[in-house]
């Protein structure tokens, strides 16, 4: 017992000893970045025909015979070398990808990647989207939304690709597509909308709590959560989520004319499979399939628009991590010397 004791207080000392440094270096490093202003995000471009060669080419070195893997690879460099001398040139297709929260704030690396792409892109070339979101925050949405028009404008067409869940405001993206293709269990739809709030006000009154909320202008705010609701408050709320629904229709509407658009904008959900009869999707297919395919008759380029960090944002997720492994550790440790 009094060596766990002894053991106990040394990883205690040098963890305060390790938060100290820490402490410190995060300081100087703040004080070294005040008055920087914060380094501008990079575009990263990643040959996706590179990757899919790669798997063939190690499946190929696994499974064929020496003769065999030899005659595949004389068949490619044919190949290659007739495309070269008729200066054929391949479509480009753009790689995105959204993964949307409730803010949507994957929007603000996909507003510069679009950008980027719009500088080369054809309309014979194509952007697929990878749109995985359960939807979230109508105005943040709504500019999610409103960058993947910019493509449409240009007349490059648009792919979007729903593995996993395209709703509400995530469906609101993925209508923008030219043609959707869904996984047969993703879930599309809800197009509606919905908001909800507690009012905690009958038990501040119980307590003999008075709250006071001035307003300028008749509809400044119409529920809140601490005061007193009224009738004609609610009904004004309801007003705008009615609006804000029509809207939403009627931008659903504008993509998509093929839906019947009162009948799919109820609020419910659909998987893709029954999706696919509301023409809510165009095809039942996965964007691992379709990505695949086009890799074979066109040059695939995946952006991604990475924010760089500043140093203090480095060295305190390093710290964070190196922190975190050491009070694992520490416990780890110390639950062994119990059991042993």
């Amino acid at each position: 017992m009094e060596f766990l004791m002894d053991y106990a207080g040394f990883l205690i000392r040098a963890l305060t000893v390790v938060v100290a440094i820490v402490v410190v270096l995060v300081a100087f490093a703040a004080v070294r970045q005040r008055g920087r202003r914060k380094g501008d995000g990079q575009l990263q471009v990643t040959r996706l025909n590179d990757f899919y060669k790669a798997l063939r080419e190690r499946l190929e070195q696994s499974i064929l015979q020496k003769d065999q893997l030899k005659q595949v690879r004389k068949e490619e460099a044919r190949q290659l070398k007739a495309e070269r001398k008729a200066g054929t040139q391949k479509a480009r297709v753009y790689v995105l990808d959204f993964d949307g929260d409730i803010k949507a704030s994957a929007v603000e690396n996909l507003r510069h990647e679009i950008t980027a792409l719009l500088t080369l892109a054809t309309p014979q070339d194509e952007v697929v989207l990878r749109l995985e979101s359960g939807g979230g925050m109508v105005h943040s949405y709504g500019l999610a939304a409103s960058q993947l028009a910019r493509i449409r404008q240009a007349g490059v067409p648009l792919t979007v690709c729903v593995d996993k869940v395209a709703a509400s405001g995530g469906y609101m993206m993925a209508c923008i597509g030219e043609k959707i293709l869904s996984a047969p269990f993703a879930v599309l739809g809800s197009i509606g909308v919905v908001a909800q709030l507690p009012n905690v006000h009958r038990l501040l009154k119980k307590h003999d709590v008075d709250m006071e909320v001035l307003t300028a202008g008749e509809y400044k705010r119409t529920l809140t959560v601490f005061g007193e609701n009224t009738e004609k408050g609610r009904e004004k709320f309801q007003e705008d989520l009615e609006t804000t629904h029509q809207l939403f229709k009627n931008f659903v509407a504008r993509y998509r004319p093929q839906l019947a658009i009162d009948e799919v904008a109820t609020g419910e959900v659909w998987l893709g499979q029954s999706a696919l009869g509301l023409q809510l999707v165009d095809e039942l297919r996965t964007s691992d399939e379709y990505l695949a395919e086009r890799a074979r008759t066109a040059e695939l380029f995946q952006l991604h628009y990475a924010q760089k960090k500043s140093l203090q944002e480095r060295f305190g997720m390093a710290a964070s991590v190196a922190l975190d492994r050491f009070v694992l550790t520490w416990w780890s440790r110390l639950n062994q010397q119990r059991f042993w």
